[in-house]
């Protein structure tokens, strides 16, 4: 991994700040200056550490909130909960720390599900997923490694869409959804059963995905 640079720092400590001001001025450097005012960080400095395209923006807040993640949670923490509950509280945690940005966060997506983003919108949710798999204390290197991936990206990306019209008291239905969509990760070595069984009872992994992302009512 590089060495985080004098640039790369600022841009980190702007980030979440960032987001919460593009609340008002939007994914645009108008939102970086403010945030550059937050923390006494020079304007020019500021411009030079941040990127000034929308979309790369967006995942520059998505690496904070991932590095957030990281320094918020302990090896001793993790190893104390169950696998669903380290999940679980990987996720909540993301949530809470969008909380003051969430208009933001749903612009931002907006932002990224523009046809010429879709490549860096897959690549950043993919490094949450592997990032929260790995404080997970998830070690697979076979094809689970990408299967488990690809259903959490599909979890959290369904949760996230699910908070962002959550106005219920201490989203207490984004929770409820979130615990539904990990009961169905939990559900997954009895779905590789059937993966490996073939016939009509044959896995689809893209009809799995579409079920964590429109579930049943």
């Amino acid at each position: 991994m590089a060495e985080e640079t004098p640039l790369d720092a600022t841009r980190r400590k702007l980030a979440l700040a960032v987001a919460e001001n593009a609340v008002f001025d939007g994914w645009s450097e108008a939102a970086v200056v403010a945030a550059a005012d937050q923390h006494d960080i020079d304007h020019d400095v500021a411009k030079l550490a941040f990127p000034k395209d929308p979309a790369q923006m967006v995942a520059a807040w998505i690496e904070a909130v991932d590095a957030a993640m990281e320094a918020a949670f302990t090896r001793e923490e993790m190893a104390g909960m169950k696998v669903r509950e380290r999940i679980r509280a990987l996720i909540w945690f993301r949530l809470e720390l969008a909380g003051p940005a969430r208009e933001a966060v749903r612009t931002g997506l907006s932002i990224l599900s523009l046809p010429q983003n879709l490549a860096l919108a897959a690549k950043t949710a993919w490094r949450s997923a592997d990032t929260m798999w790995r404080m997970a204390g998830d070690t697979a290197t076979d094809y689970n490694h990408y299967t488990k991936r690809a259903i959490l990206t599909g979890v959290y990306g369904s949760t996230l869409y699910a908070w962002l019209d959550d106005d219920s008291e201490g989203w207490a239905e984004t929770a409820a959804f979130l615990d539904r969509r990990i009961d169905d990760v939990m559900q997954f070595e009895k779905v590789k059963a059937k993966w490996l069984g073939g016939g009509q009872n044959r896995f689809s992994m893209s009809r799995f995905l579409g079920r964590l992302r429109y579930p049943p009512a």
